[in-house]
């Protein structure tokens, strides 16, 4: 879905878990959709939704894998708001906390360094990218 039906859906997944308590799993998931939805159309909301399910995240949940998500969601709000120096410092502590938790050859570590390569190129670090693409 895409725009205002996507931001629409966002909204109803938040407000259908909202009612939950706070440690509830799905409720956090709502919260994510919520800020996935809102990336495209109101960077600046989503961005406070993703804040806010990451620290809740952490409060509660406490994954490692988790929190990353939480954090490349952030860093995906970062690159639409056009703060690319933030999201790429974001970038390179998912990127190398995916290696070293899953190895460089996940898929998972393999799609977070393509991020961190293009936060490198729209910043115009080509050594650095091209360097980090070579090596996966």
């Amino acid at each position: 879905f895409h725009g205002a039906v996507c931001v629409a859906l966002g909204w109803a997944c938040w407000k259908l878990y909202l009612g939950r308590p706070a440690t509830d799993e799905f409720r956090c998931l709502g919260m994510g959709a919520l800020g996935v939805a809102l990336r495209r159309t109101r960077p600046n909301e989503a961005l406070t939704v993703h804040k806010a399910e990451l620290a809740l995240t952490r409060r509660v949940f406490g994954s490692a894998q988790a929190v990353l998500i939480s954090q490349s969601n952030i860093a995906n709000c970062l690159t639409t708001l056009g703060r690319d120096d933030e999201a790429l410092v974001l970038w390179r502590e998912i990127y190398a906390r995916q290696v070293a938790t899953r190895g460089a050859s996940h898929e998972v570590a393999i799609q977070t360094g393509s991020n961190l390569a293009h936060s490198l190129i729209k910043l115009g670090h080509w050594d650095e990218a091209t360097t980090l693409l070579r090596d996966q």
